[in-house]
């Protein structure tokens, strides 16, 4: 009889393990079938990187975690995407990206649009931008879209007359008419807020502004148009289109919350796009 209690407490015990194996294997099966994707993506830090921040808790709910990581310049970040070190990175609006894809031979494309960042005229020396004086110095961006966009900006200001026709595709030697005799600057982007000791006006990318505590919609002598085309895209490589973390990234940035957001924190100074 002693045996046989020995024999059965054996095999219930067996039993357990063999059940309990299952169960945990089972649940091992069930948390593989939604597992928690990261990904990484680059941004400058206003309000690029705010916007993503402010939608990371969506997205881990959503299965997707995200790692934000901030840029100071307009060229790594596209290297870094292209080189897979980002899966993505939200910085740039689409003729930027066009135009630096086709120089460096970059197979990255948008994943959509997201916001506008109106560019701005800004000086520390003059308070009206009627009173800009004869042989003025003006900086503007030194990569060609926003070079252009920055003339084209100086020309509905009328600083300046363009060849008919070039608009934002313009560069410096299209400018036909300078009655001021103004000169510009080429300058990198990021570097523009610190120009302006140098210059008489610099023409800077609302997110750059922003950076240096400039408040594009008090500061600006001179703004572009809210109707600009050049809204901001997440950028990816051609490919991840489909990808299901990039489609719920692009979901997650186009909400109304995302929306209220920045209407509320940047109260015009970016604009949402979507």
């Amino acid at each position: 009889m002693k045996k046989l209690l020995v024999t059965a407490l054996a095999l219930a015990t067996a039993a357990a393990l063999v059940t309990g194996c299952g169960g945990e294997k089972k649940a091992a099966e069930k948390k593989a079938e939604v597992p928690e994707a990261a990904i990484k993506v680059g941004a400058t830090a206003v309000p690029h990187a705010e916007i993503l921040n402010f939608v990371k808790d969506k997205l881990a709910k959503d299965g997707v975690i995200m790692k934000v990581i901030e840029f100071s310049d307009y060229v790594k970040p596209n290297l870094a995407l292209n080189d897979k070190e980002l899966d993505a990175n939200f910085f740039q609006h689409k003729p930027y990206l066009d135009s630096f894809t086709s120089e460096h031979k970059l197979n990255l494309v948008s994943a959509g649009n997201v916001h506008i960042e109106p560019m701005g005229v800004y000086s520390k020396k003059i308070k009206d931008i009627k009173a800009v004086p004869n042989g003025a110095k003006i900086a503007i961006p030194n990569d060609p879209s926003n070079g252009g966009r920055a003339l084209a900006i100086l020309e509905k200001a009328g600083l300046l007359k363009l060849k008919d026709g070039v608009g934002v595709k313009a560069v410096v030697g299209d400018i036909v008419g300078n009655d001021k005799k103004i000169k510009i600057i080429e300058i990198e982007a990021a570097l523009l807020p610190r120009a302006m000791d140098d210059s008489d006006l610099s023409v800077i990318n609302s997110n750059f502004a922003m950076e240096a505590k400039l408040n594009p919609t008090k500061d600006a002598l001179f703004q572009e148009p809210k109707d600009s085309p050049y809204a901001n895209i997440v950028a990816i490589r051609k490919g991840d289109e489909n990808r299901p973390e990039i489609q719920k990234l692009m979901k997650a940035l186009t909400t109304p919350e995302v929306k209220k957001f920045i209407e509320d924190k940047y109260k015009g100074a970016v604009v949402p796009a979507f």
